[in-house]
């Protein structure tokens, strides 16, 4: 990439995939690089920055969707779709100059980890599956209605919809919301299609009588086995990270 051409212009986007694939066509298309891409939700305006704004344009973000399988690999999309759900503010930047790399010299770009950029994007990879996976393990389903459960989570990263659509394959006849606390957003699952909300525009039912009997079973089970003599508030936090344990029926 040392014949593109570095510009002092900061992107602003809407903060999705398919926006950030649309800097990846504009930027492969005029051999540019901007010095910084920002989610319209996360910049702060400040007359340091010489700011563009770019929208969405789903025709653009395809052809780089469909490129990147086509002329790179398959597991480049899932590097870059993955990065961009981690949290690290310089994700957007890195993935850019990844995929742009990648166009020119196809799937031997990730073997090239001692370049940066490239080490960085499949880091984020693992860092946002990693906990995506824990989550497959951890996560609590409660009975909120007649087939209906709901599910809180509080994630690093923004791996709802991964997780969504994990749950989706494992019960596809129940009705459920998993609920990013931390993002107040809501992964809803109508038992046909999903759509991901403000977690503030909705009102999470209370829990069922059952679900509340069913609790209190569990509690009841779970502080009669524990040994209280050896509890061992560290060895439980190497198995089961504290940040976890807010979703937990049996918080310690």
């Amino acid at each position: 990439m040392s014949n593109w051409k570095l510009i002092n212009k900061t992107c602003i986007y809407d903060g999705t995939f398919e926006g950030l694939l649309t800097i990846v066509f504009d930027s492969y298309a005029s051999k540019t690089l901007p010095q910084k891409i920002v989610s319209s939700n996360n910049y702060i305006d400040n007359f340091l920055d010489n700011t563009i704004t770019i929208k969405t344009d789903y025709e653009k973000s395809q052809r780089i969707f469909d490129g990147i399988v086509k002329n790179i690999c398959k597991d480049a999309l899932y590097n870059s779709y993955y990065a961009f759900l981690a949290d690290d503010k310089d994700k957007e930047i890195n993935i850019l100059k990844y995929l742009c790399d990648g166009f020119d010299i196809g799937p031997e770009i990730n073997n090239k980890i001692t370049i940066s950029y490239v080490f960085r994007v499949i880091n984020l990879r693992r860092k946002a599956l990693s906990e995506c996976h824990k989550l497959k393990g951890l996560l609590r389903f409660r009975e909120v209605g007649d087939n209906l459960c709901y599910a809180s989570i509080h994630p690093d990263n923004n791996i709802l919809e991964p997780l969504g659509k994990h749950f989706i394959n494992r019960l596809p006849t129940m009705q459920f919301i998993i609920h990013d606390k931390n993002r107040d957003l809501c992964f809803i699952y109508n038992g046909k299609e999903y759509r991901i909300i403000n977690s503030k525009n909705i009102t999470i039912p209370s829990f069922s009588t059952d679900e509340i009997t069913y609790q209190n079973l569990w509690k009841l089970f779970f502080n009669t086995i524990a040994i209280r003599e050896r509890t061992n508030p560290r060895c439980q936090m190497q198995f089961m990270p504290k940040k976890y344990w807010k979703d937990l029926i049996e918080e310690p």
